[in-house]
């Protein structure tokens, strides 16, 4: 008895440092923003350090601000996640063959995504500039447009160039952990579908598909709740605009602080934000359980 009491106690003291840590870091945080959701900071406000209840979220979810950010922050998490599992998965196929240079190009294909997301979002701004980018170039000299074409300044393409900036990066995380649940499936198995006649179209339906499900679910959710909260490429490529069509909510949640100076909003945002990424993870989680059952 003597013995296990002073185990805990050596325990405790081991685990006191990270418990501080996690404190200081995570609950502080969360708890003072929760405060500043529900009464008034606001330093331009003449109703500041009153109790404003819910009043801050009730204003955010009816105003139409809102529901744009979250229609643009819902279009731009569902397409980006959509062309990375998909990418990631052709290319994790792909890789997963034998031929020359295979063992090359699988440790090359991670250099997308430790590069920084300063330099990607900077390094696509540059590629896709109006005047000099690259990308025009290359679409002029091959007659795809007549002109150069500002992609970052036109809001019917701006929101489309971050996706792409964003998948071009991202997409070897998810080849990664394709790549490694296909490791994992008993090459006999394909084997024995050959035999039976099972071309590689029939395999990867009956086989190599649902031995992927469990993995499809967690780079979706990853990437998911990652891409509802973006906010760095947003800040470096567009800045929100043109015209606000690439404005998110985590987007938003920034201006309202630091450029509104409205705390108390930008704080309710920022709970908004992560009750629907709650909520999402719930439902990813829930599915997951359904195709165990």
């Amino acid at each position: 008895m003597r013995l296990r009491k002073e185990e805990e106690r050596y325990a405790l003291k081991l685990i006191t440092p990270s418990m501080i840590v996690v404190f200081g870091v995570i609950i502080v945080p969360i708890i003072t923003t929760l405060i500043y959701s529900i009464v008034n900071i606001d330093p331009l406000s003449s109703h500041k350090g009153e109790f404003a209840g819910l009043s801050f979220y009730i204003k955010a979810v009816t105003s139409r601000t809102f529901r744009e950010d979250l229609g643009r922050t819902l279009y731009f998490t569902i397409a980006s996640t959509a062309i990375e599992t998909v990418a990631g998965l052709l290319v994790a196929l792909l890789l997963n063959q034998k031929f020359p240079g295979v063992r090359f190009l699988r440790s090359i294909i991670i250099i997308p995504w430790a590069i920084p997301t300063v330099v990607n979002g900077s390094l696509w701004k540059l590629m896709l500039n109006g005047e000099y980018g690259v990308i025009n170039a290359l679409l002029v000299r091959f007659h795809l447009i007549s002109g150069y074409q500002s992609w970052l300044g036109n809001p019917k393409t701006a929101m489309w160039c971050i996706i792409i900036a964003d998948t071009w990066k991202m997409t070897p995380l998810a080849v990664i952990f394709f790549m490694a649940a296909l490791q994992g499936i008993d090459s006999s198995i394909y084997e024995a579908a050959r035999v039976d006649g099972a071309g590689a179209f029939r395999s990867f339906w009956a086989i190599t598909l649902p031995a992927l499900r469990p993995t499809i679910m967690v780079v979706v959710v990853m990437r998911t709740v990652e891409k509802f909260k973006a906010f760095d490429i947003f800040y470096l490529m567009t800045k929100g605009g043109p015209a606000n069509s690439t404005k998110t909510l985590m987007y938003d949640t920034y201006l309202q602080a630091f450029t509104n100076l409205k705390y108390s909003e930008a704080a309710t945002y920022a709970y908004l934000i992560a009750l629907v990424v709650a909520l999402l993870t719930l439902l990813y989680v829930r599915l997951m359980k359904r195709e165990e059952a």
